[in-house]
């Protein structure tokens, strides 16, 4: 059965497209898939607003495409570099006094960007030791945030890329296949949330997801060059109830 022309994250493969591919599989089958995605952008002159490679979306094609059994792709390489990797974060020690009582009678919640900053270690840490599944490198495009009160951390908050394929969201939003791959960069996901365990402050979750929403797009915009427009995130019905996003305003929509 013809599969080509085939469209996937805005880009269409056709034959000729796929003659390039197989062809820099062969010529750098032994350097990896990462080369050989950063080969292809460079050879489709592919790069995103900032200047970088679109390499996250070009892996995706290439996955995408060895999955439909067009192509073979070598072995990963490094699947277990990255396990290791994320078992051996360093440990910060912090102090954790409990820190207990009303929002309106504490100091102010200071939200802070940490990402390529001295204090991305300490969100790394603390994610690995205290939210349940454990710290993993965010892939693509992503930004990380503690926030304090005094100079004490009381959360984390990580987000990524949007989840590709998610039909409750696109019948939100109106989108067909055509508009979200168009459009699905202005969305991100937020993949991490933690409040530190031994913070118990009535209210600061939705206060901080609140802090969080009304800076993220500005932030993103000088990160990446181009502003959010939505915000999502899934949340496991079996270990919680979506209390703390639902009073910061989030709109629940069952994902299928």
């Amino acid at each position: 059965m013809r599969m080509l022309p085939i469209t996937i994250r805005k880009r269409t493969i056709t034959q000729d497209d796929l003659e390039l591919i197989r062809a820099t599989i062969s010529k750098h089958w032994d350097k990896g898939r990462t080369q050989i995605s950063k080969t292809l952008c460079i050879k489709w002159n592919w790069f995103q607003k900032n200047g970088l490679p679109k390499d996250m979306a070009c892996r995706e094609i290439l996955l995408t495409l060895h999955r439909k059994g067009l192509i073979n792709l070598p072995p990963g390489k490094h699947d277990r570099r990255n396990l290791k990797r994320n078992q051996s974060i360093p440990v910060v020690d912090i102090d954790q006094t409990p820190l207990l009582g009303n929002l309106s009678e504490l100091p102010p919640v200071k939200l802070k960007l940490v990402r390529n900053t001295h204090l991305e270690p300490l969100y790394n840490s603390l994610i690995q030791q205290h939210h349940y599944p454990g710290y993993r490198q965010i892939v693509g495009n992503h930004l990380k945030y503690t926030a304090f009160i005094d100079d004490k951390p009381v959360a984390c908050l990580g987000w990524g890329s949007a989840a590709w394929s998610v039909k409750s969201r696109d019948s939100f939003i109106g989108w067909d296949k055509p508009r979200k791959e168009k459009n699905l960069h202005f969305v991100a996901n937020n993949t991490r949330f933690l409040i530190l365990p031994w913070v118990c402050v009535k209210y600061l979750a939705s206060k901080i997801l609140a802090l969080n929403a009304k800076r993220i797009s500005d932030d993103w915009i000088k990160t990446y060059n181009h502003p959010l427009y939505l915000l999502e995130t899934f949340v496991e019905k079996n270990r919680f109830r979506g209390t703390c996003f639902k009073a910061a305003n989030w709109v629940n929509q069952r994902h299928r």
